[in-house]
């Protein structure tokens, strides 16, 4: 999904995680209406990398491992290394056992969304990630150079899996089955990035001019 800010793409995800309910239509997850399961079901059932990072106070090891507080050093590093997230946890003071404050207060943005990344790497109790995916902006603070390394990791953590990207960097989401481009809170445009470009619409307006930009 892409579009300029306040165009209704984070609304998209809070629906798909029913923080709120559609007031009209459905949305569905394998034939099944997503109001028919418990919120705690149906968000167990998705991986999440989100633009608003949350971390709780305790040590890095702690962080990444929280959903899968039995997890191995060794797992937890493999999680780290994999989000190339390992470098700086290793140039903090204490390394994994750093302690960091509620919401991760003593370390940059683009660090926490590496921390979150891991976290998502590691997977669940059952060592497995779930069956579904969801990246708001999940690099948007993390420079382009890392960004592009972590996108291949990205790509294996997303085969076999539905996967809802949320993206300003177009770069992001260039690959993607169905592109989704939002204006004023609608769908405006839906394809492929070449079809979507082939249409000379707003999506290819947006990507010639974030081209032209780079």
């Amino acid at each position: 999904t892409v579009g300029p800010p306040c165009c209704g793409k984070t609304t998209l995800i809070n629906l798909l995680m029913r923080f709120y309910d559609v007031n009209s239509g459905s949305i569905k997850v394998s034939g099944t209406d997503i109001r028919d399961v418990t919120r705690a079901s149906l968000r167990g059932s998705y991986g999440m990398v989100l633009q608003d990072t949350w971390l709780r106070a305790g040590t890095v090891r702690e962080n990444i491992a929280y959903g899968k507080p039995d997890a191995t050093l060794d797992e937890v590093v493999a999680a780290a290394k994999a989000a190339h997230a390992d470098s700086f946890i290793r140039r903090l003071p204490d390394g994994y056992d750093t302690v960091i404050t509620e919401n991760g207060g003593n370390i940059s943005q683009g660090q926490k969304q590496l921390l979150c990344i891991a976290r998502v790497m590691l997977g669940g109790e059952n060592g497995e990630l779930p069956p579904m995916l969801i990246l708001d902006e999940a690099t948007s603070s993390i420079d382009t150079r890392t960004e592009i390394k972590i996108q291949s990791a990205f790509a294996r953590l997303m085969n076999g899996r539905t996967s809802f990207i949320v993206a300003h960097r177009l770069s992001t989401i260039q690959e993607a089955d169905v592109i989704l481009v939002m204006k004023d809170g609608h769908i405006i445009e839906q394809g492929t990035h070449e079809e979507l470009l082939k249409k000379q619409g707003f999506y290819a307006n947006l990507y010639q001019s974030q081209f032209a930009l780079s």
